[in-house]
């Protein structure tokens, strides 16, 4: 099978969405099926591609400089596609350039599969564009309605999507998580006395890409209220991005930057509980990783912390904009170790019902049933 794939961000800039892109087209090429990804690219990609990757012209987003936007389909980037010949087109990012390429597609009567990685109209409010929502939900519903078939990234997810298709042509491509990677075992105590951190200090972590649309200002917010009350807490922020300045104000915060590999593994398991109020998740990776890693998770009660946090049992689940709830949450595990303890083993045991193998596989079966529609027998 040949798999034409389009990417807003392919490698250039990590992020959860470009992970499971990568790991499918590496699970793709490894079955002996080919990967064309087209994308955007800069000098400094932030990891090697899987499958081959074409370069797509493009220019910065004037808001978020770190992203790039190609502006259309060019006429080799067309040619390299007819002499690519896929089967499948996969379409990952509603741009300019994915949905060019929905309409090239058509036009060669190749099929397409779309996937769906982020809520775009949640992120509009925190940059002052709120008045824009309604125009972007109409593109998005007209991006998804599209498309043969349709992948997200949790049940709820695949049934909001059928409901704004209007039929069931949506699956589930659920996501995986390294456990050999992220293992409760790469604590590291000495690595936070090298931090400052103390023994007997909470280690509260923010994990992630650090912009608005994760939850900072909740996040400082409830850091801020449990410092005031002396609960014995540091802010351990582990990532960048352009809202690291709003983490620095925090007395005490540890802020690691940008880590990979061991590096990060080490980091997220050295923590002792994790603080995610983000509101615009599909999956929440991150969460995955730190529950892997023998993390209980405090997280905003949004659909996709319901998909992977059992309240009361490997987590706790708060009304997503109440700062005092998020605090009383930390709080309560903050005074009890053993109770921190109980619920991250439960947690590293929750991880291990997700496989990237067979979170790559249900795609492939996605293409296939695409495929088997548009046979002629």
């Amino acid at each position: 099978m040949r798999i034409a794939l389009f990417s807003g961000n392919y490698n250039y800039l990590k992020e959860g969405a470009n992970q499971a892109l990568d790991r499918l087209a590496a699970h793709l090429e490894a079955h002996g099926h080919q990967v064309r990804a087209y994308s955007p690219v800069t000098d400094t990609p932030a990891f090697e591609p899987a499958g081959t990757l074409i370069p797509v012209p493009s220019i910065r987003l004037p808001v978020r400089g770190e992203f790039r936007l190609a502006l259309g389909l060019p006429r080799h980037i067309r040619s390299d596609i007819e002499r690519f010949a896929p089967d499948i087109v996969h379409v990952s990012t509603p741009d300019i350039l994915d949905t060019r390429a929905q309409t090239f597609a058509k036009r060669l009567r190749v099929p397409v599969v779309a996937s769906q990685h982020t809520l775009f109209e949640t992120y509009l409010a925190y940059y002052a564009l709120g008045w824009a929502r309604p125009l972007v939900e109409a593109h998005l519903r007209r991006f998804y309605r599209r498309a043969d078939h349709v992948l997200a990234p949790t049940p709820a997810l695949v049934e909001d999507m059928k409901r704004l298709r209007g039929d069931d042509r949506a699956s589930v491509w659920s996501r995986g998580v390294d456990r050999a990677l992220f293992d409760p075992a790469r604590r590291d105590m000495d690595w936070r006395r090298e931090y400052g951190v103390a023994d007997d200090d909470v280690a509260v972590l923010f994990f992630g890409r650090l912009v608005l649309e994760k939850g900072v200002d909740i996040y400082v917010a409830a850091l801020r209220a449990l410092l005031e009350r002396g609960v014995r807490v540091r802010p351990l922020v582990v990532g960048a991005g352009p809202a690291e300045s709003a983490f620095a104000a925090l007395p005490g915060a540890v802020l690691t930057g940008h880590l990979e590999k061991q590096a990060l593994a080490r980091a997220v398991a050295s923590a002792d509980l994790m603080l995610t109020p983000s509101l615009t998740e599909t999956f929440g990776n991150v969460v995955l990783e730190a529950m892997a890693s023998g993390l209980p998770v405090v997280s905003a009660d949004a659909p996709s912390a319901r998909a992977l946090v059992e309240g009361g049992h490997t987590g706790l689940l708060c009304s997503p904009l109440d700062v005092q709830a998020y605090a009383d949450a930390v709080a309560a595990l903050a005074s009890d170790p053993d109770r921190r303890r109980t619920m991250g083993a439960a947690a590293r045991k929750a991880s291990a019902a997700y496989s990237w193998d067979a979170a790559s596989e249900s795609v492939l079966q996605a293409y296939r049933q695409v495929l088997a529609l548009r046979s002629p027998g």
